[in-house]
């Protein structure tokens, strides 16, 4: 087995076994969140989780991919779904993220109008927008690109690989457009929604601190993933498109991307309480007394 295709095949792993439980435990919580009192917050990061989870569910295809080198053994039906899958999560999570953040924002920046009209529909909305801005937004990329499986000349297919230079004409241009639009404005947006967010909590003196480091939490953590997660990929569309190719670190780059799917639920555990609560409740299997009482829920605690 080729180094790349070890390397590849060695976080997919890692990625699967970490994120999937992490994920469906996140899916239950917020689920039963939401049934007892919806918030717009709640339910844009339970369509975060399950954003995370259909790449997630989807991962085992291409981690036989990795463990056959790299070498495409199913359908080309199946290396289109999941494709499509693999690289509109990637977007899908970024843009819910930046409506996360705004949501953030506005709860701090105008509590008492937040409160007055902020109603769960709202989030509702903002995640079908998001899906479908996102899904329409790719599966437009499939249309340029013409052909996802090729033949490489030994009777093997490999998906969504070896170009053609005319089809490079095509797609470099719109990986960059995807690189501006879907994750550029998300994180000039997110950037500024939360070092206001940031800002305005530290002036916040009838605050308990508790409370303001799980915000806090939460704001850099999100911060964190948009830095981690999605720039070494997106610098990848810039770069491709200055030297009219591709890369073979893009690649390894495109790894980092799998880590937002462990990330997030880190990032939602360490800043809710709510979260933490109920997770211990569930890994204790106790009585609430034992592992804790729930919180009252609040406007800046997820």
């Amino acid at each position: 087995m080729l180094l790349r295709s070890k390397v590849i095949l060695s976080v997919y792993i890692i990625t699967f076994l970490l994120g999937l439980p992490a994920n469906l435990l996140a899916l239950y919580i917020f689920s039963v969140k939401i049934h007892k009192k919806p918030t717009p917050t709640d339910i844009i990061l339970l369509n975060l989780t399950v954003s995370d989870l259909v790449f997630l569910l989807l991962l085992p295809l291409k981690m036989h991919e990795a463990a056959s080198d790299m070498v495409w053994t199913f359908s080309r039906a199946l290396c289109d779904i999941s494709t499509f899958v693999f690289f509109s999560t990637i977007y899908t999570s970024s843009l819910l993220l930046m409506a996360l953040s705004i949501d953030r924002y506005l709860c701090v920046a105008f509590p008492f109008q937040y409160r007055q009209h902020s109603r769960p529909w709202f989030g509702v909305a903002t995640s079908l927008v998001v899906w479908a801005f996102s899904m329409s937004h790719l599966g437009f990329v499939y249309v340029v690109e013409g052909k996802t499986v090729m033949d490489d000349g030994l009777n093997q297919s490999v998906c969504y690989d070896n170009f053609t230079e005319e089809q490079l004409n095509l797609v470099l241009p719109i990986r960059l457009e995807l690189c501006v639009v879907l994750y550029v404005i998300p994180l000039l947006v997110c950037t500024f929604c939360y070092l206001n967010f940031i800002l305005i909590l530290s002036r916040t003196p009838n605050l308990r601190a508790e409370k303001k480091n799980r915000a806090i939490g939460m704001a850099l953590g999100t911060l964190l993933v948009f830095l981690v997660c999605f720039l070494p990929y997106n610098i990848t569309h810039v770069q491709g498109f200055i030297i009219q190719g591709s890369m073979d670190w893009r690649h390894y780059a495109l790894l980092l991307t799998t880590a937002n799917t462990v990330l997030d639920p880190i990032t939602f555990y360490f800043s809710s309480s709510y979260f933490q609560v109920t997770t211990k409740r569930i890994l204790c299997r106790k009585r609430s007394a034992t592992c804790g009482e729930t919180p009252q829920n609040n406007n800046v605690d997820t």
